[in-house]
């Protein structure tokens, strides 16, 4: 079966399908000897180069992909290498042969929690596209008095620098006085937008942690600074919300550091739409 030649190098991690259609428009990519055009696809047995470089090819049913959560701790940045020596999300990660991890989604220096990293380029880039809505949650301590008419605009709609931006829900998680806990969800990962938005109503991010990508619920049980594998039932489920395909092999890749598994109810867990939202942090 063959594939357009943007999609298998952006599988492959390189880029976003965008990005690698500009490529193979520059004439840095060629099948079998000859420059290609975008458009064009690419078979098992065809050989692929990208600046004069050979790349493996293999079908997409071929390669098992894997995806791991990784619980990211305050003081780590979502670069690979950092010019200022900071420590950065991928120093932690599992070593891969022949392969890279690429990050879903990006959470700045003081916020914590749940970011997920995949070996396929493409799925990640789907999960990331604002069109897919894909909820983030998360857990936000906020410091000032939060009154029902700034939960009301949160709701509603505020306007940014960079565009109008709305919380699709907001929920009361606990605290006392002027420190008090929210979840919140929203279907799109702009820089800051979480704090910007509660900025917008006179009050702080005191402390913030995503706890939520699509189906992925961060477990109590992971650290700070951990990984675990998620299962191929779990990668295809988060397939199926952005549209990507579907693979049919079961089980753990690779051997991960923890074991993976769904939290149970509890009285400190509240359920609603779903999954699982814990009241506080």
């Amino acid at each position: 079966m063959s594939e357009k030649i943007q999609k298998v190098l952006a599988r492959a991690g390189i880029g976003s399908r965008r990005s690698m259609e500009d490529w193979i428009a520059s004439g840095r990519v060629s099948v079998n000897g000859k420059k290609s055009k975008v458009g064009d696809r690419i078979e098992k047995g065809d050989v692929l180069r990208v600046d004069g470089h050979a790349m493996n090819y293999e079908g997409e049913d071929e390669v098992p992909r894997r995806m791991i959560m990784y619980y990211k701790p305050e003081g780590e940045v979502c670069t690979r290498t950092d010019p200022e020596g900071r420590p950065t999300v991928f120093e932690k990660l599992p070593k891969l042969n022949n392969e890279r991890w690429v990050a879903v989604g990006r959470l700045d220096i003081n916020t914590q929690g749940l970011i997920l990293f995949t070996t396929d380029g493409d799925l990640a880039n789907r999960l990331m596209h604002p069109s897919s809505e894909i909820e983030r949650e998360y857990a936000a301590r906020i410091f000032g008095e939060v009154t029902p008419e700034m939960i009301h605009n949160l709701k509603t709609g505020v306007q940014l620098f960079d565009g109008p931006a709305h919380f699709d829900e907001v929920l009361v998680s606990g605290g006392e006085g002027m420190n008090s806990w929210y979840h919140v969800i929203i279907k799109e990962g702009r820089k800051r937008e979480v704090r910007r938005m509660w900025e917008s109503q006179g009050v702080q991010v005191s402390r913030l942690i995503r706890v939520r990508y699509g189906c992925i619920t961060l477990p109590r049980s992971l650290k700070a600074g951990r990984w675990v594998d998620l299962t191929e039932e779990q990668i295809n489920e988060l397939a199926q919300l952005c549209g990507a395909s579907l693979r049919k092999r079961t089980g753990l890749y690779g051997r991960s550091k923890m074991r993976a598994e769904k939290e149970a109810p509890s009285p400190d867990n509240v359920k609603r739409g779903g999954y699982l939202r814990r009241r506080r942090y």
